[in-house]
């Protein structure tokens, strides 16, 4: 375990942001968490866990200790007839994860195929896509407290999961590093298709039989042909959350604007979809000085190679400020700032 000074963070973060943070430590086991929180750099300064960096926009240096983690490895707890309870570092790459999972032909997590970002933030985002959450296969994570050092074990109700939301974005944020999380994979996959584009794109591949795999390929190609990939362009997938109405309020947007895109929720309210709510406020790849909405998905903010986090932070603003004043909703960021 070595701390480093006065460290670019450019190459870890998704955005490629070029700030430096005073004080940076890789670490790659629990133990060595444990003599990180125990040093005196640590217990003197403010600290931010670091992933892959895929779901953070720095605005400013970070003036104290980043700790990056790359806790990895993956381990069979148990096993039955139907389920397996797999344990993975919270340092490895979610698709990585879901690649080990396709691979052993267990269900679950074949939706959530290509996410970026490491396995450690996928409780904290609840991360979701075409019709899964993480909350659906969760069983339970380890994690220890970032001020004194406690590990503590978190079952589902402890985590309080909510669209991309939990606990540790609320009461327990900055509190607590994740190490390791445990998810429960089913030996007879369930194959959720509701997603309308899996279908679609399952046709379009002439696929007949389903399986993990197959589920995965398909997310794989739509996600490739969606989003663009941080290595080429900067950015952090999508920048806002879906924001929720109620039915009398989407009554009154249908009303005015017919092909609204939005589905029903089970708590009786709606979802609406933020990308097209963006595109039709005439965002969508557009360019402002060098970042902009991307040309095929309006949700994702880009990085054309020189842009600041205060530009991004500026453009995401005006983006909420257009979408309230044009439809009267409001659009939450979903990445975190710093």
């Amino acid at each position: 375990m070595k701390i480093q000074n006065n460290i670019s963070l450019k190459s870890f973060n998704t955005f490629g942001i070029d700030v430096t943070a005073k004080y940076f430590c890789e670490i790659t086991s629990v133990d060595e968490l444990q003599e990180l929180i125990s040093s005196e750099i640590a217990r003197n300064e403010k600290k931010l866990v670091l992933g892959g960096g895929s779901n953070i926009l720095f605005t400013k240096d970070f003036e104290g200790l980043i700790i990056k983690n790359n806790i990895r490895g993956i381990e069979v707890l148990e096993e039955n007839d139907d389920i397996l309870l797999v344990k993975s570092g919270s340092g490895e790459v979610w698709h990585n994860l879901v690649l080990w999972s396709i691979s052993k032909n267990l269900g679950g997590i074949e939706n959530l195929s290509l996410i970026p970002g490491y396995v450690g933030a996928g409780p904290i985002q609840n991360i979701g896509a075409y019709g899964v959450e993480i909350k659906n296969v969760f069983e339970n994570l380890e994690a220890t407290h970032i001020d004194i050092g406690e590990i503590r074990q978190f079952n589902f109700n402890d985590c309080k999961f909510d669209y991309r939301d939990s606990v540790f974005k609320n009461e327990l944020k900055s509190q607590y590093i994740i190490t390791s999380v445990t998810l429960r994979l089913n030996k007879h996959p369930l194959f959720n298709t509701s997603y309308g584009a899996i279908e679609t794109e399952l046709e379009k591949m002439g696929i007949r039989k389903l399986s993990v795999k197959t589920i995965s390929d398909a997310v794989i190609r739509i996600r490739k042909s969606k989003l663009p990939d941080p290595a080429v362009i900067g950015n952090a997938g999508s920048f806002f959350k879906n924001p929720e109405v109620t039915k009398e309020k989407f009554s009154q947007l249908q009303s005015s604007y017919d092909k609204i895109a939005a589905y029903n929720l089970q708590n009786g309210n709606v979802k609406l979809a933020a990308g097209w709510l963006i595109e039709q406020c005439g965002w969508k790849g557009k360019v402002v000085g060098n970042t902009g909405s991307h040309k095929d998905q309006a949700l994702v903010l880009v990085n054309y190679g020189n842009a600041t986090g205060e530009e991004i932070f500026s453009l995401a603003t005006d983006i909420q400020g257009s979408v309230k004043e044009k439809f009267g909703v409001e659009i939450e960021k979903e990445v975190n700032i710093a």
